[in-house]
């Protein structure tokens, strides 16, 4: 008798003193049924989509046949049902089968299950058709494990009750992870941990925990692009759930969201079809959550929202969306969501960056404020002009960055990367205005005693109550920096030196011109003619000057020669001209100085510096002979260089450990020495 049928057998599992992860361990037992007659990637398929329906299930149970007699009773007296039964069940959804998982059984159990998951209202029933679970159905009962599998989970209780929603959104996203691994795929991308979910969250509505009390029943919403599972929605609206002692009215938090993959938003609608408004009790906020990919359909393009945030996947391409993307970029211009410039395909964050900035409430109804969890890319990544540093560049200048916090490594399922949250901001307050704080939170973990996947560390809740302290504190500390916006910009501006070259015919010249292309379109006679005039000067050093001057006086004692053009000139000095640093410099026709390609370098003169200050402090002394290519323009504002942004947090918050002292290293080194010996000593006796 395995687990599943002790339950059945003993009544309901107590699954209330059950942490999350026995919970969905519980769960999974059921493959322990599948194995053999089913694929691993195919557990993940089966186990969740009856997971949402028993917790469906044990929501109306309660309501089971007051439903049932109201839907038989009025059935036919074209009276709207779906108002009646909506409210009959508290919640936004019902069903009007006489079936539940318990009493399907066992000959026509497919049938039966089939007609019980059709009988459910409309929000609910898309839930199943986005696992394609009457296809997975069939194949169950194929199989011969239907039955047996609909009463291993009729068998616990997932009521929210026993189960409260924080626990069960860790039993969701456990058996995520869980299929994820046991497949090798990444299920786990769209998984943010909780205590980053509950840190974010922190940050995002901390400070407006006044706001709320001061307005009774004032109303705010909430946006993820990236919801996932609901994760970053549901800690919202509990934060303020948490808070209503302190109110007269409660406030609102409404929540919307967009989700790429089918089964993940099915889990996410199950979710919100068991949230309920105290304001408005009977809306159906699965409504607000929407089926596809933002960046290339946003669904609710014409919505603007109070509170952004989003944990978009690292380093994910983003090919798929990149015709809608790149015509939205080209069309509106700085009017649409990527106006500023586009990022590299290989990396989407970014977009998904400037995509919330877009969706933040307009400054004059008050603004929006937005968190972002992010890789350490968008800090750094592209050199000034590329996409990268643009879309910094518009993020800095519009003032929208109000902080990055660095979170600590190994706090991730799939990644150990140091990873940052980005609080932006469309109205500051007034102390913060073209101010950035970035916090150093990196040593602020706690290791975990047991680690999941590449998560082996933990932000405590005193712990993000400090760094949420410090964000709000907007002070200089060890962990705590403010800086100007403009000391993370430069201009990258393009430092020449002047070509210095004499001219020697030689051996390896005449090798090297015999493969281009000027050479090769004489004829015969004019390269023996050529070569014959130029070898009574082998090994004789000119200025390089001279080979212009000899072509052309060649050419007017030879007229079997032709013309002297520009590209045999160009050859000759290419082919006999030799860099000499302490040659004259070689000049144009209108006697400008001739570049040297080879000597181009670029340097990143900080913005709050002028150009001629950092080369007559840094460049000039080294070289002297170097000037700046004053063609080498912003496309912006016209000035001398092109404008980057980029934010290193190692470099603003490094501290220098002195090296230890040489005789505590000689101490260790001789330690050292007479460990080998002792070992050396044992192996030749």
């Amino acid at each position: 008798m395995n687990v599943h049928e002790a339950a059945i057998r003993n009544g309901k599992p107590d699954v209330a003193s059950k942490g999350s992860t026995s919970l969905a361990d519980f769960i999974w037992k059921n493959a322990e049924d599948l194995w053999g007659d089913f694929k691993h990637t195919d557990f993940g398929k089966i186990i969740l989509p009856l997971t949402l329906l028993r917790r469906l299930e044990c929501v109306l149970e309660p309501t089971r046949e007051t439903v049932l007699a109201t839907h038989k009773a009025m059935a036919d007296q074209g009276i709207d049902l779906d108002v009646v039964l909506r409210q009959q069940t508290s919640y936004p959804f019902y069903n009007t089968s006489n079936f539940t998982l318990a009493t399907l059984g066992g000959t026509r159990t497919r049938q039966n299950l089939e007609a019980y998951i059709s009988s459910f209202s409309d929000n609910a029933r898309v839930i199943f058709e986005q696992f394609d679970f009457v296809n997975t159905i069939a194949r169950m009962d194929r199989q011969g494990v239907l039955f047996k599998i609909c009463q291993n989970f009729a068998g616990i209780d997932l009521h929210p009750d026993t189960v409260p929603e924080r626990v069960m959104s860790n039993v969701y996203e456990h058996l995520i992870r869980r299929f994820g691994a046991e497949v090798n795929e990444a299920a786990e991308d769209f998984m943010t941990p909780r205590d980053v979910v509950h840190l974010a969250i922190e940050l995002l509505l901390d400070r407006d925990d006044e706001l709320f009390i001061n307005n009774p029943g004032l109303i705010r919403t909430l946006y993820d692009p990236t919801c996932g599972t609901g994760g970053f929605l549901s800690d919202g609206m509990a934060h303020v759930q948490n808070l209503s002692d302190r109110y007269s009215i409660a406030p609102v938090v409404v929540p919307y969201g967009q989700e790429l993959e089918p089964e993940t938003h099915a889990v996410c609608l199950a979710g919100m079809l068991l949230k309920t408004l105290q304001s408005d009790p009977g809306r159906d906020l699965s409504r607000n959550i929407k089926l596809g990919s933002t960046l290339s359909d946003d669904k609710l393009s014409e919505e603007r929202f109070h509170y952004c945030v989003s944990n978009p996947p690292f380093g994910k391409k983003w090919e798929k969306d990149q015709d809608a993307v790149f015509r939205e970029h080209c069309d509106k211009n700085y009017e649409g969501r990527f106006g500023p410039k586009l990022p590299r395909v290989s990396d989407g964050s970014m977009l998904f960056m400037l995509h919330l900035v877009s969706k933040l409430e307009l400054p004059k109804r008050g603004g929006g404020r937005a968190a972002i969890v992010l890789s350490g890319s968008p800090l750094f990544n592209g050199s000034a002009g590329q996409g990268e540093s643009e879309i910094r560049r518009y993020l800095l200048e519009k003032d929208i960055v109000e902080a990055i916090v660095a979170l600590p490594t190994e706090i991730f399922f799939r990644t150990g990367i140091a990873t940052y949250i980005w609080i932006l901001s469309n109205k500051k307050p007034k102390a913060r205005v073209g101010k950035i704080q970035l916090i150093n939170a990196a040593e602020l973990f706690t290791p975990m005693r047991k680690s999941e996947g590449n998560k082996r560390r933990v932000i405590s809740p005193s712990q993000t109550r400090q760094i949420v302290e410090t964000y709000s504190g907007f002070e200089t500390s060890k962990t705590s920096l403010i800086f100007n916006y403009q000391e993370f910009g430069y201009r990258r501006v393009k430092v020449l030196r002047p070509l210095r070259m004499k001219a020697i015919v030689s051996d390896e010249g005449f090798a090297k011109i015999s493969s281009d292309k000027s050479w090769n379109k004489l004829t015969d006679e004019q390269r023996k003619t050529w070569t014959a005039l130029l070898m009574p000067h082998v090994g004789v050093e000119h200025d390089v000057a001279w080979l212009e001057i000899f072509a052309r006086s060649a050419t007017k004692k030879h007229a079997d020669l032709g013309r002297a053009a520009k590209p045999l000139i160009k050859a000759f000095i290419s082919a006999f001209g030799v860099r000499d640093p302490e040659a004259r410099p070689v000049t144009n026709d209108d006697g400008s100085a001739v570049a040297d390609d080879q000597l181009t370098d670029f340097e990143n003169v900080p913005l709050n510096t002028p150009i001629s200050v950092y080369m007559a402090a840094e460049v000039l002394p080294h070289a002297p002979d170097s000037y700046v290519d004053l063609s080498y323009r912003d496309e912006q504002d016209g000035e001398v260089g092109v404008v980057g942004y980029e934010i290193n947090f190692n470099r603003h918050f490094y501290q220098y450990q002195p090296p230890r002292d040489l005789q505590m290293i000689d101490a260790d080194l001789k330690a050292v020495e007479a460990e080998i010996a002792a070992v050396l000593a044992e192996v030749t006796e």
